[in-house]
């Protein structure tokens, strides 16, 4: 991949950066969050180290998958960001239907194709200096599944699907059509936050009606209908005493009995 190729192909108005292989992209761009002056997308070939939501690691072989994170600038802090990851995943719905390939989303941030896994988000943040105007760095971390091979599946222990239509193209256009719908979501969130995105994620939604188990750390939270998300991005759950809500954290939504 070619980092001036990506930028040019791009309408973003980014910094592209392409590395042959490290450990994690969003480890890298967290550590130089203290210096960015501008968004900055980091590519890597092949990462070794990735991870995903809850320490959990995130396997993919060389040349069989897309891994790169978004550093993002934010005026607000924290509390303005709820959603973010929801609204990454209906950015790339969109953006991986436009180019042929159909996906539903999980709460609250796994795109999935014919019910198996093909892509999962990692949003970690730094509260960016005062020198530069305060405001919160977002680290958007994205790996996607483009050929899964039959050993990554088996390490998986689980079945995972993969995009063969995408691993066709050439990967510097595929990058620059997934960066431009990814800065033009994230300038929407800016200015509406989740609201603007809500209605688009249930349409989305892989598990609407059908009844799930909220988890943590393998002990039963709750357990009801999935029911779509609210404008703040909580999943809506319907139980047996009646609607209630469930925020993002570390927890694992698993299809019920």
């Amino acid at each position: 991949m070619n980092a001036d190729r990506i930028a040019s192909l791009s309408r973003a108005g980014v910094a592209v950066e392409v590395v042959p292989e490290t450990g994690s992209t969003n480890a890298d761009l967290l550590a130089r969050a203290a210096q960015l002056t501008q968004p900055v997308l980091l590519v890597a070939e092949h990462q070794t180290a990735g991870r995903g939501r809850a320490g959990r690691s995130w396997l993919s072989s060389a040349g069989n998958s897309l891994t790169f994170s978004l550093a993002w600038k934010f005026d607000g802090g924290l509390q303005q960001l709820s959603g973010l990851p929801l609204a990454v995943g209906v950015a790339l719905g969109d953006a991986l239907g436009q180019l042929g390939v159909q996906v539903q989303l999980k709460w609250p941030n796994d795109v999935l194709k014919d019910g198996d896994k093909l892509a999962g988000i990692l949003i970690e943040t730094q509260s960016a200096s005062v020198d530069s105007g305060g405001g919160t760095w977002a680290v958007i971390g994205i790996g996607l599944n483009l050929i899964m091979p039959d050993e990554v599946e088996a390490l998986l222990g689980r079945s995972a699907a993969g995009a063969p239509w995408l691993a066709r193209m050439e990967r510097d256009v595929l990058m620059a059509a997934l960066l431009d719908a990814l800065a033009d979501a994230l300038r929407l969130f800016a200015q509406q936050g989740f609201a603007a995105f809500s209605a688009r994620w249930n349409l989305r939604h892989a598990w609407q009606g059908r009844p799930v188990v909220i988890l943590d750390d393998g002990q039963v939270l709750q357990e009801g209908l999935a029911a779509g998300v609210d404008d703040s991005g909580r999943l809506l759950l319907d139980t047996a005493e009646g609607r209630t809500t469930v925020l993002a954290g570390d927890v694992s939504l698993r299809l019920g009995e």
